[in-house]
């Protein structure tokens, strides 16, 4: 296997680093095959307490945007919200967010990586914590599309009884969503707000 010269990026020449992308090629592509391992051994353990596995949790915040009329950004951000918990239990939301950042609009993105604050509105009384933390963002553009995240489908889907669809209905979505090109400016939308669908 051909590998670069340096040993210190610094050192690196044009080849070394036209190399090196050609190399990255096929783990790049394989993406949404890591993305669904990690989901799966989300299955493994239960939330701490919950009723419902981490990954049975994604599956119904999903499940429940897809009924809903959400668009594929939505459905893939939902089932992904919380794909950091594994790692990041503590800032699980943002390192969530940065898994799915160069592939989704700007608007999901967002919303997942503050969702954490914005779902302690329905518990952070029960710790101590300021329930209404959130409110530092209220005048943000996508502060009421956060809300509404929260409330219709990341709070409310701790439910074992819900009829919740399975990793095999989601995964072409994933795999259509961490197939685009990143950082995309059309897919991005920096700056545009379109909610949540309408109930």
């Amino acid at each position: 296997m051909k590998t670069v010269s340096f040993t210190q990026m610094k050192d690196g020449t044009k080849a070394d680093y036209d190399l090196l992308a050609e190399a990255e090629k096929p783990y790049h592509a394989l993406t949404a095959d890591r993305i669904l391992a990690e989901l799966r051994k989300q299955d493994e353990d239960t939330l701490s307490g919950y009723k419902i596995t981490r990954m049975a949790h994604g599956l119904q915040a999903a499940t429940r945007a897809r009924r809903e009329g959400a668009d594929i950004d939505w459905i893939v951000g939902a089932l992904l919200h919380d794909i950091g918990d594994g790692l990041a239990p503590q800032n699980h939301d943002r390192f969530s967010a940065e898994v799915i950042r160069p592939f989704v609009r700007d608007e999901v993105a967002w919303v997942v990586e503050h969702h954490g604050i914005f779902q302690s509105f329905y518990y952070g009384r029960h710790y101590g914590w300021d329930a209404n933390a959130r409110d530092e963002f209220k005048d943000h553009i996508h502060f009421q599309t956060c809300a509404d995240f929260c409330e219709r489908w990341d709070q409310s889907s701790f439910d074992p009884d819900y009829p919740t669809d399975d990793l095999e209905n989601f995964e072409p979505l994933v795999r259509e969503v961490f197939a685009r090109k990143a950082y995309d400016p059309d897919v991005i939308r920096e700056g545009v707000s379109n909610g949540l669908p309408a109930l």
